[in-house]
């Protein structure tokens, strides 16, 4: 009896070591007691539908912000091959030799700036954007807080590996740069067993989700389950940049198939070989998983949609908003980081946002979430809502949005901006006839922003303010040094992707903003979570944007720059994340009681930390004066 438990301990201490991403294994039954196998069985002979009651949840209230890391069954090889624990050269000698890991290590114990040092060597050695992702994503397995520690203290340099540009050719090669588990694959095929699989995550205490369905990866878009890289590194982002704890992190991709036929026909793919599903088992697989995300994680967990196509995106957003904790970052992430741009241009420009006439290239996701922020925040300066509405033009894949327009390709979000004017074209010739002073471009269209239209916008403004946030790079509508040297050096700039500094002709430095969603989602997920914020609106994310706009300093603004210094961006999202705590106990949205005293103390208590922890657990006297018992 004796050796089989020793032998069952083993096997479960060697399952927990060798998981891809944590140590605590899930339950085998449910909270009936009912074996799971029961259940799968009596789903499978419904017809495929969930039977499960709605009204049963394995986490109801909040629960604490500990690390979920018992240590009560962790052997020392666990603290090596764990990537939570791990510390690599950092274990003192008498932590190996308490844990029994001494001798497997090298004699020298390092620190972990040392540590840091060696990464940023290792890194540079790579030439290959691609190869310096394998080797950031090789770290994030073997040691999380050596990773977290490096992202945090060269963000500029590894955000765009760790994210875009670089995530998206991560993407196209997934099945070539994948290793090991980083998240859940969530298939149509999975329909009404979508709960089983969340139980398979190790993690119960999951406060974050971003989920794919991977239609429209970036700009490059049908990349199916090859999407993950986006869930991925979005989360390592909530973590290095806003301090939200990795094992509360859930990188999920659902999987319905992909119409790119370069996809199908690559024999390293890694997703389902079909045609991608639509119509009610679409939408019937969705509400299944949002159900199952409640139903396993509690109603307040966060829900980031990501890269989903056009029209599911803005479908999705609709149904789920006021039902779950979930927002859109293509939509509403965007928004929020552009906003915060234009209002950190008003500085410069000195006037008010409903003074500007603003012209859209695209008037897709990101374009219309733009849009609709930049209408609330005119409404917020006074302006009615259809005039600020008639100072957004659109153009489309099909010229102008017009009301009745010819060419059709309306829909209920674009008609909202129809203009009432005849029909134009090209771009070019409707920033003739409507003389914007903001040019913004969301299509993925590279170099849409030709030197023509760039000289007219100069024409029309003394500084002219110009966005081009496409991504990856090569979608760029234009690049800082074209944006500049169309306009007599005088053009507000920023971009979606990264552009070297810039020096005119007068020997003047400009840095140009990067307009990159991190500054926004990582501190407004912190905020939610931190509040127990159970339904976001709007009202959050022009919050977030104002919060962001104002920490943007004058000397930023001297250098062409709408943002802050991407050094800045950890403290960046602890101070959007005081504005969204503070409104939603100002609003009645916070379920989190009683409201924190300091709360900008309080966001920081549940932050991550970088730094490695003691890998023995505390050791402390008890006194020697118990009665002793005489032993017969």
């Amino acid at each position: 009896m004796g050796n089989s438990a020793s032998v069952k301990m083993n096997d479960k201490r060697r399952w927990q070591s060798e998981s891809a991403m944590s140590p605590a294994p899930p339950a085998h039954c449910n909270k009936t007691g009912v074996p799971f196998s029961a259940v799968k069985q009596s789903q499978a002979t419904s017809g495929g539908k969930c039977t499960y009651s709605e009204m049963e949840r394995d986490r109801i209230g909040l629960w604490g912000s500990g690390d979920g890391q018992p240590t009560s069954g962790l052997s020392g090889l666990d603290h090596l091959k764990h990537p939570g624990l791990n510390k690599g050269m950092a274990f003192t000698i008498e932590e190996r030799q308490l844990l029994g890991i001494h001798g497997l290590l090298p004699p020298r114990v390092k620190t972990q700036e040392e540590q840091v040092e060696l990464c940023k060597l290792s890194i540079d050695r790579y030439e290959n954007p691609l190869n310096k992702y394998i080797y950031l994503m090789g770290l994030l397995d073997r040691n999380e807080h050596l990773f977290y520690r490096f992202v945090a203290d060269n963000v500029a340099e590894m955000m765009p590996i760790v994210y875009t540009p670089t995530v998206g050719l991560a993407c196209q090669k997934f099945g070539l740069v994948y290793r090991r588990p980083r998240g859940l694959f969530i298939t149509i095929h999975d329909k009404g067993h979508v709960y089983d699989v969340l139980k398979n995550w190790p993690e119960t205490d999951v406060r974050a989700i971003v989920v794919t369905d991977g239609e429209r990866i970036l700009g490059l878009g049908d990349l199916g389950a090859c999407g993950m890289g986006i869930p991925v590194g979005k989360l390592a982002l909530y973590t290095a940049l806003g301090g939200i704890k990795p094992h509360q992190c859930l990188p999920i991709t659902i999987d319905v198939g992909t119409n790119t036929q370069s996809m199908l026909d690559d024999p390293l793919y890694i997703g389902l070989r079909q045609r991608r599903v639509r119509g009610p088992d679409y939408d019937e697989l969705l509400d299944e998983f949002m159900r199952a995300v409640v139903r396993r994680y509690g109603q307040n967990c966060l829900v980031q949609f990501e890269d989903f196509g056009n029209a599911n995106a803005f479908r999705l957003l609709e149904k789920y908003r006021n039902k779950y904790c979930t927002f859109n970052d293509d939509i509403q992430g965007t928004a929020a980081v552009a906003v915060a741009g234009l209002l950190a241009s008003l500085r410069l420009t000195q006037k008010r946002l409903s003074d500007n006439v603003i012209v859209f290239q695209g008037a897709g996701e990101a374009a219309l979430g733009i849009a609709e922020l930049c209408v609330m925040a005119m409404k917020g300066e006074g302006t009615p809502e259809q005039e600020a509405r008639c100072r957004i033009w659109m153009v489309d894949s099909k010229g102008l949005i017009v009301k009745n327009r010819p060419e059709g390709g309306l829909n209920v979000h674009k008609e909202r901006f129809a203009q009432d004017h005849a029909p134009v074209r090209t771009l070019a010739e409707v920033v003739e006839v409507a003389r914007p002073s903001v040019l913004i471009g969301a299509a993925a269209i590279g170099g849409a922003f030709t030197p023509e239209i760039l000289r007219k916008m100069a024409n029309f403004n003394e500084k002219p303010v110009i966005f081009a946030l496409s991504n990856p790079t090569s979608k760029a509508e234009c690049t800082a040094e074209e944006a500049y040297s169309n306009t007599d050096d005088r053009a507000i700039f920023a971009s979606g992707s990264p552009f070297p500094e810039y020096r005119s002709k007068s020997g003047a430095l400009f840095r140009p903003g990067q307009g990159n969603n991190s500054y926004i989602f990582p501190g407004l997920a912190l905020g939610i979570i931190c509040a127990g914020i159970l339904d976001i609106s709007d009202d959050f994310m022009l919050l977030a944007a104002e919060a962001l706009a104002e920490i943007v300093s004058d000397d930023d603004l001297a250098y062409g720059s709408l943002y802050p210094p991407l050094h800045m961006i950890k403290d960046c999202s602890v101070k959007i994340a005081k504005k969204i705590v503070e409104h939603a106990y100002n609003t009645g949205k916070a379920s989190v009681q009683p409201q924190p005293l300091d709360t900008e103390e309080f966001i920081r208590a549940q932050m991550y930390s970088v730094e490695y922890g003691a890998a023995l657990p505390p050791a402390y006297p008890w006194p020697d004066n118990q009665p002793r018992v005489a032993i017969i």
